[in-house]
């Protein structure tokens, strides 16, 4: 069960400041629970602490820093199905999603654990001319300081982990503002943090309003801003940052190229994960299923029967694979992007209907390449199909959107696999699976209108961090 109240954390302290924020259930839409909102007095008392905490947090020594990530591992291993439980109430994820979430928490805390010992720096010759000759040089990485975080509702453990660790593991200070629909596994997250060794002022989470947020982004004590959610929020921030340094994981349409030559029944079934596990609230969930003519028919029949037998409700039952949206307008967006697409002469193969907050599992064919449902982010259980002639046609309907997140493939023809590695404008490739497959220590992040910058542990510590260069002279000793 989920307590009554949270707390915020301010310097590493629980502060149950008020109640302000109420947390719905997302299947009932009855309130849960309220948390503690930080108002832009506590934002800024949280960011000087992280500024104090600077020296103390950069001269852990690594060993300390990994003892801080293990313990994490560990009491989130002792709490799994308290943190399933929360996920499942206040995203209305799937109770088998949200312990999947859970392991993946746990996984990323686990390799960030594992990589704050071996951040590695480079030794250098400079001898390359005679003005050089006796000079050498070492490198090594330093922390950037303190790091301002912003991460979405979707995956509310795993996506403030994926800030969280990295930073913990290299010694920067943070301040995180999690989503105000869905801040208690990161609270939760806190909470564990503040059983640990870390110094005064190294962490803060802190829920807030969006209108009061915005230190979070203009405050230039923070020397790194890593910000996960919509694109049209990303790029506005990104505008408003100043001098720090900007990680941006955004939207996407993930295509999912279907050749001729795949095993059909296995790519469907992976469809049906990738499409629309957690309602399809996903920036790398199948939006576009891009099929050769030559299987066209049968594998839509295909993916339509296999939704069709998706069981929809309540996200608390075992054998519910898709739940409700965040909210139910969202839900409604989604019904009218569908039906446009249609007064458009797209045809609806299964679902589009729904039912308060919750939309079943849709595949549409023939949707206009200019309607919202193809070319937008959809963010909801729905995805559209068309046929293609060639593989290299298929890439270009892929590359014919503004987002370029990760892309699937599903062929045995290795000249294919490697055609789209080279061709495809998207941050990762997907060969034999959907775009939704992630693991947790990969680089993953998008380009154009999706991103910069990446996320995977060993990957953004190299964002947190910064080269420092040390010359040695041994002629002038």
């Amino acid at each position: 069960m989920l307590k009554n109240e949270y707390p915020y954390y301010l310097a590493n302290e629980a502060r149950q400041a008020n109640n302000d924020l109420v947390v719905t259930n997302k299947y009932t839409g009855q309130p849960a629970t309220r948390v503690a909102m930080a108002d832009a007095n506590v934002i800024d008392t949280a960011i000087a602490a992280a500024v104090d905490a600077q020296h103390a947090c950069a001269t852990m020594p690594s060993f300390a820093r990994a003892a801080v990530l293990n313990h994490v591992v560990e009491r989130m291993k002792e709490r799994f199905e308290e943190l399933a439980y929360a996920l499942t109430i206040e995203a209305g994820k799937p109770i088998k999603d949200a312990r999947g979430e859970v392991t993946r928490g746990i996984e990323t805390f686990r390799i960030a654990a594992e990589e704050s010992t071996r951040i590695y720096g480079e030794y250098a010759p400079l001898d390359i001319s005679p003005r050089a000759e006796g000079y050498e040089s070492i490198c090594k990485r330093v922390p950037i300081g303190v790091c301002s975080f912003i991460s979405p509702f979707n995956f509310p453990i795993n996506l403030a982990a994926h800030k969280i660790a990295p930073a913990i593991a290299c010694g920067c200070p943070w301040v995180l503002k999690p989503a105000s629909r869905t801040p208690i596994g990161a609270i939760i997250i806190g909470e564990i943090l503040a059983e640990t060794d870390l110094p005064k002022g190294a962490f803060s989470v802190l829920p807030c309003s969006r209108d009061g947020a915005d230190l979070f982004t203009t405050d230039e004590r923070f020397k790194l801003l890593s910000f996960t959610g919509s694109p049209e929020v990303g790029w506005k921030l990104k505008a408003k940052a100043g001098k720090k340094k900007v990680v941006l994981e955004l939207g996407g349409n993930a295509a999912c190229i279907v050749y001729k030559d795949c095993d059909q029944d296995y790519a469907v079934a992976r469809m049906m994960i990738g499409a629309f596990y957690q309602s399809g609230q996903s920036c790398i969930g199948v939006q576009r299923v891009i099929v050769h003519e030559s299987i066209y028919d049968d594998f839509k029949m295909k993916l339509a029967v296999a939704a069709e037998e998706l069981i929809a409700g309540d996200p608390l039952d075992e054998k519910t694979f898709v739940g409700p949206m965040i909210t139910e307008n969202d839900a409604k967006r989604i019904e009218k992007w569908v039906n446009t697409a249609v007064s458009g002469g797209a045809k609806v193969l299964c679902g589009g209907r729904r039912d308060g907050s919750i939309y079943h599992a849709t595949f549409v064919e023939n949707a206009p390449t200019d309607s919202e449902l193809y070319c937008h982010e959809a963010f909801g259980p729905v995805a559209v199909i068309e046929p293609f002639k060639t593989f290299e046609q298929a890439c270009e309907r892929v590359n014919d959107s503004d987002f370029g997140l990760q892309a699937g493939v599903f062929t045995r023809d290795m000249h294919n696999a490697f055609y789209a590695w080279n061709n495809l404008e998207v941050g990762g490739v997907v060969i034999n699976d959907v775009p939704s497959f992630r693991v947790d220590s990969m680089p993953y992040g998008g380009v154009k209108d999706s991103g910069l910058g990446r996320e995977g542990i060993r990957y953004a510590i190299e964002d947190m961090t910064e080269l420092r260069l040390m010359i040695l002279n041994r002629i002038g000793r």
